[in-house]
């Protein structure tokens, strides 16, 4: 098999690419055959050590492919399936292995590779505007990087559930593809809270919907309405400084979050609800999932870069 391995945290280019052993399902685990990973923020965070993995690891989570082997006493899943995950650690590779619970079926109408696309960004903004916040016909929310794979499917959801989104975006051809995408208003950051309360005629917005952080965060708390939520799922302009909880109460009971995936899908029945609504989506022409680029395994550093350049739009994934 072959993988991307990281043995030293540092810029895009510690990543390479290494040969090794078919490792084989053991008892309960399932071996998958990737036919596309996704990248995402957190294998950045995880490359450059703000979130920190034991040396030397595979970078990845989330990905599609098909079944290659079972493993003693695996039920349910059968060779030559197409399957999807959110969170199998090591996806940079041509193989993964792990625990079958760890996987979803992808169904027959919905290619492996828009299931990939779709695990981690999906499941999380289906999440959020149904379990953090639940969004209601006529809400005004903010989506932050409307013009991202996370932003475009997020702003979907809000719409398709009677919401209105307020999308803030960093160029003119971001902001263009929000508003193609639904976006209800579209503007750039700087200034977007008075703007987003101007909108909803100075009461303020139901929800911030906040995977930027740092540069958003203080902005985004002004922009609420008196019980509003700050959702606080990402942080790609750096960690929020500590919050003084006497903000929440002088914005009017304003409630802070700080949701993850992983406690929105602790159970296997919840995993395969979320994952069974956002394919269903897919299928009822309802979501839209957008693939900016791809890239071939061995050109995992420069997927990050164009990650981390800001100027991507969808979804980016790794083709072993």
């Amino acid at each position: 098999m072959k993988a991307i391995v990281v043995e030293r945290t540092g810029g895009p280019g510690v990543m390479t690419v290494l040969e090794g052993e078919d490792p084989g399902p053991r008892p309960g685990q399932i071996a998958v055959r990737v036919a596309a990973a996704g990248v995402n923020f957190i294998d950045v965070y995880h490359r450059t050590g703000a979130y920190g993995l034991p040396l030397p690891f595979t970078p990845g989570l989330e990905g599609g492919g098909y079944v290659a082997a079972l493993g003693e006493g695996v039920e349910g899943f059968a060779i030559g399936d197409e399957v999807a995950w959110k969170s199998v650690p090591g996806s940079y590779a041509d193989l993964v292995v792990a625990d079958a619970d760890q996987f979803v079926p992808v169904p027959e109408k919905v290619a492996v590779e828009t299931a990939a696309a779709v695990m981690l960004q999906g499941l999380t903004a289906h999440y959020l505007c149904n379990s953090v916040y639940d969004v209601q016909e006529g809400d005004t929310v903010v989506v932050h990087a409307a013009a991202g794979g996370m932003g475009l499917l997020l702003t979907q959801m809000v719409k398709y559930k009677g919401g209105k989104v307020v999308a803030t975006v960093s160029t003119d051809a971001k902001a263009e593809l929000a508003r193609q995408n639904g976006a209800d208003h579209v503007m750039r950051y700087e200034g977007f809270g008075a703007k987003a309360r101007e909108l909803t005629g100075g009461e303020g917005v139901a929800a911030v919907f906040d995977g930027v952080g740092k540069t958003t965060f203080d902005e985004g708390l002004e922009a609420l309405r008196p019980r509003g939520v700050m959702a606080l799922f990402g942080q790609a302009s750096g960690p929020v400084p500590p919050v003084d909880p006497q903000r929440l109460h002088q914005g009017g009971s304003l409630v802070l979050t700080r949701p993850t995936l992983g406690d929105f899908t602790r159970t296997r029945e919840e995993y395969l609800a979320r994952a069974a609504d956002v394919f269903q989506m897919i299928e009822d022409d309802n979501l839209l999932v957008r693939v900016g680029e791809t890239f071939r395994l061995e050109e995992a550093p420069e997927a990050h870069e164009a990650l981390q350049s800001r100027k991507t739009t969808g979804k980016l994934l790794l083709i072993p």
